[in-house]
């Protein structure tokens, strides 16, 4: 008797290589359930956003596999570029870092009395803010902010992996296709990338508030890359008889920092309520126990009410 088996169901594929967030917040459109809640969050007060360059070059760069003897590039597909991270090691040197190094003129960072900045805890979870004190009396008056000047170095240190798509033929005239990689230095602790801007932000008033301004900055990189003169004869070199690739190539740097002023605040905002998910599993229990406390700030039904409710309907 043959079976009749479906591939669909049998196979071991994963079919949807991407997925889609749930945030358990929905909302009909419609005001009814909207309703004033008090939170207590950090408050930008002022905001700088910058992109920096920077280029690295890199001279006879090999790349892996290799081709076997008496092979020839015919044509590029693709350069691809992106920054190297090591998951298992966030201490290893080759990871690519920007690492800011910032001064100011017109007030003072904090210190704890030792010459160390004091750094307080962030959105992020880290102690990645340090405290701004300026003298802001005379703006206060006026009813505006005191502007602070900054000088920013970043520092790039890690590597970068560079992917390039080609088309070769081996010693047989066949054509294939194949990946080439490598892992790029771009810069170390003593020797970095070094690139430098300049900034100003406006802080509040220090003195009609209960905390300190804080400062706060943060960095991503991208890389882009490309052959250095587009040539596939004059940068691209394949040793005859091992088929081991080299090549010549730009690497740009593109850097993306924000800075910021932050202040502690209780601020009003709109909500629709908690974000209620939906459990993916079938439940054993009978019930199971709420992640957060009910509102306290509304008057509910008490249970005589309920009844009489229930009595008059």
């Amino acid at each position: 008797m043959a079976g009749n088996h479906n591939n669909d169901v049998l196979g071991l594929s994963i079919t949807d290589r991407c997925c889609k967030g749930n945030t358990g917040c929905d909302w009909d459109g419609t005001l009814r359930r909207v309703v004033n809640e008090p939170i207590y969050v950090q408050k930008v007060y002022d905001a700088a956003l910058f992109n920096l360059q920077g280029l690295r070059t890199a001279a006879n760069q090999v790349f892996s596999p290799s081709l076997g003897a008496g092979a020839r590039i015919i044509r590029i597909l693709d350069i691809r570029c992106r920054k190297f991270f090591n998951p298992a090691n966030i201490n290893d040197a080759r990871n690519l870092r920007a690492i800011p190094t910032t001064t100011i003129s017109g007030g003072d960072i904090v210190e704890d009395g030792c010459g160390n900045p004091v750094r307080v805890i962030g959105p992020d979870g880290t102690a990645s803010e340090t405290i701004v004190f300026v003298n802001t009396e005379d703006c206060d008056e006026e009813g505006k902010g005191t502007p602070i000047f900054g000088t920013q170095n970043i520092e790039i240190v890690g590597s970068v992996v560079v992917e390039i798509d080609v088309i070769f033929t081996d010693d047989c005239d066949k054509e294939c296709e194949v990946t080439l990689s490598a892992t790029i230095p771009i810069g170390s602790e003593q020797h970095p990338l070094l690139l430098t801007n300049f900034f100003e932000l406006c802080i509040p008033s220090v003195f009609d508030t209960a905390f300190l301004p804080r400062f706060t900055e943060f960095c991503n990189i991208s890389c882009e890359t490309r052959l250095a003169t587009n040539s596939i004869s004059r940068d691209i070199m394949i040793d005859p008889r091992t088929g081991t690739v080299r090549a010549n190539l730009l690497i740009a740097l593109c850097v993306t920092c924000e800075k910021k002023i932050i202040v502690p605040v209780q601020l009003c905002v709109l909500s629709t309520g908690f974000p209620v998910l939906s459990a993916e599993v079938a439940p054993i229990c009978s019930s199971f126990p709420q992640l957060f406390p009910d509102q306290i700030d509304r008057r509910r039904p008490c249970a005589q009410e309920a009844e009489v409710e229930v009595e008059t309907e």
